[in-house]
């Protein structure tokens, strides 16, 4: 009989609910004008589960600021909320974070496309 692997511990499914439950706070419950469309990509939850940094992208690059500002403004109504809903021994602190990778890969991308155009291939 194996033994239940530990890789893929309650850490990773905490982090999983928190970005489900995340999403569908800041979806229906944020209420704060000032928030534009949000967007949650990725969770990281310390083991200890006193912190966890969310990262996130808006769909209008131009609310980016006044976003981050809600979200911060919203911080503890989120942890309040998410404590509700979620069963842990202690509910984490929230952290925002702009996720930059989404604009750096599409970034990538347009200058491959660019020296693609620029040079052709030989065979």
């Amino acid at each position: 009989m194996r033994k239940p692997q530990r890789g893929y511990a309650r850490v990773d499914r905490v982090k999983e609910q928190i970005m489900r439950e995340l999403a569908e706070l800041v979806r229906t419950g944020l209420k704060d004008p000032r928030a534009g469309f949000i967007t949650i990509n990725d969770v990281e939850v310390t083991r200890d589960y006193s912190h966890a940094t969310i990262y996130y992208t808006v769909l209008d690059d131009n609310t980016r600021e006044v976003t981050a500002e809600a979200l911060e403004h919203a911080k503890g109504f989120l942890r309040s909320e998410l404590s509700k809903r979620i069963t842990v021994f202690r509910t984490p602190e929230l952290h925002f974070k702009y996720d930059e990778s989404v604009e750096r890969g599409m970034s990538i991308s347009h200058l491959i496309d660019e020296v693609a155009k620029e040079k052709p291939v030989d065979d």
